[in-house]
């Protein structure tokens, strides 16, 4: 099996509780990802049959969500917000000091593994910009 058995049945039971299966997509897209590093081809095709969509239904909601990829990605994912917000409050110097201290550029990743680095659109945190969060967490 592609996932865990333990989150596979997870999946299972907690798709009980949503009205369609269609809305546990996003929560089943971020722990397959947590659990396999990555949106690989068949982990969008498992989720597209658990879920009951089509392939590209659900590569369509992954494009729209910054926090998903289909590419491995280091351990620790560095994402800096260069929206106008952020921009305007050094967003540029942030992600420039990022670049030259990890020695990587926009969606490159270390020889190590441990990191990667991009620039995103808005994420949401426009009243402390800069905005930048490292995996799932806000800084």
């Amino acid at each position: 099996m592609l996932v865990s058995d333990k989150l596979d049945s997870f999946f299972t039971e907690k798709m009980k509780e949503y009205p369609t299966q269609r809305s546990f997509l996003v929560p089943m897209l971020l722990y397959t990802q947590d659990e396999l590093g990555y949106l690989s081809d068949d982990a969008v095709g498992y989720i597209a049959g658990k879920a009951g969509l089509s392939e590209l239904e659900v590569r369509n909601v992954i494009s729209y969500y910054s926090m998903l990829t289909t590419k491995p990605r280091g351990r620790y994912n560095v994402q800096v917000c260069t929206n106008i917000s952020c921009m305007l409050r050094g967003a540029q110097e942030l992600f420039e000091h990022c670049r030259q201290r990890l020695g990587i550029g926009h969606k490159q990743t270390t020889r190590d593994g441990q990191f990667s680095l991009e620039e995103i659109e808005c994420i949401g945190a426009c009243s402390w910009g800069p905005a930048a969060q490292v995996n799932y967490d806000f800084h």
